[in-house]
């Protein structure tokens, strides 16, 4: 498994990390196989610069370690390159693993106004690879958390499976069969009970979350007696 972190790869008006994310998983093809993307919140605060709601991008690989993690890289940060929008202060970070110290690190990001120097510090000393692709290089923090989130199992939105289609047309109400066939694992009431429905209303896309290192779909109550039970969204 190799994970990759990117993150303030735009700005107001442009597209947005999650964009650039799903180009990221199509130009690495074959080493892409099985690839999860998730958006995970970060500490949302004026002190923090951001370009709409504090997100960065984790992109995890089961089969990334069969290409060489330098030729990985280059191809990462070509298409980061290309993607590259005046104003924004990109930052990538590749690892196979999180260690404590990024645990840590990115539990701090969801919760308070942490430095480059920081993630920097905690980067090096846990063997992550981590760099700043321009502007500021502010990137970087997002970057950094967003592989220790995704690779502790219990934190992000799913935005792009590798088999899902892009655009995808996906949405509305669906069976549960073909959420399942989507990929996702398990389907959760507001509760944590298992659900017992056959459809569920899934919204405009799919959105399930990472939980437990499975791909899990929240759902609530319908707002009118008879319609079926909708996707609840879930950061």
């Amino acid at each position: 498994m190799i994970y990759l972190g990117i993150d303030d790869t735009d700005i107001v008006g442009s597209p947005g990390t999650n964009q650039l994310a799903r180009k990221i998983v199509r130009r690495l093809g074959r080493a892409a196989r099985g690839a999860i993307v998730c958006r995970h919140q970060l500490f949302f605060d004026s002190r923090v610069p951001y370009t709409s709601q504090n997100g960065s991008a984790s992109i995890q690989l089961p089969d990334g370690d069969h290409v060489p993690r330098r030729e990985l890289i280059d191809s990462v940060r070509e298409e980061m390159r290309e993607f590259f929008v005046e104003g924004s202060d990109p930052g990538l970070a590749v690892a196979a693993t999180a260690s404590a110290d990024m645990i840590a690190f990115a539990a701090r990001v969801k919760t308070e106004v942490v430095s480059q120097p920081d993630a920097r510090r905690v980067a090096e000393a846990s063997g992550c690879y981590l760099e700043g692709l321009g502007g500021t290089n502010q990137g970087i923090i997002g970057a950094l958390a967003a592989i220790a989130l995704a690779a502790g199992g219990d934190d992000g939105r799913i935005v792009h499976v590798n088999v899902w289609p892009w655009p995808d047309e996906f949405s509305g109400v669906q069976s549960v069969a073909l959420i399942r066939d989507r990929g996702v694992t398990d389907i959760r009431t507001t509760t944590g009970e298992a659900f017992a429905g056959d459809e569920v209303d899934v919204g405009k896309h799919l959105r399930p979350n990472w939980r437990g290192g499975r791909i899990v779909l929240f759902v609530e109550p319908p707002e009118r007696p008879g319609s079926p039970w909708r996707a609840q969204k879930i950061d």
